[in-house]
């Protein structure tokens, strides 16, 4: 069951890396975006963010499905 949940993991860390290069107008990421501005603020630090959170979600999920964590 580790090995799901791990790949479920990165498939959003993925997903929220590639929203935030790419600044997608993903309703989804959209959402994401609006409630995450009341605490960063307008500009662009928004979608850095979710770049940084994604890939330490994909990572986090990788290592969770090779059972190096969360055993």
């Amino acid at each position: 069951m580790n090995v799901v949940w791990g790949i479920v993991m990165t498939l959003i860390g993925i997903f929220f890396s590639i929203s935030g290069i790419l600044k997608s107008e993903f309703i989804i990421y959209k959402i994401l975006v609006s409630r995450s501005r009341l605490l960063w603020g307008e500009g662009n630090t928004v979608h850095y963010f979710y770049v940084v959170i994604g890939i330490l979600i994909a990572v986090v999920g990788i290592l969770y499905s090779f059972g190096i964590i969360g055993k």
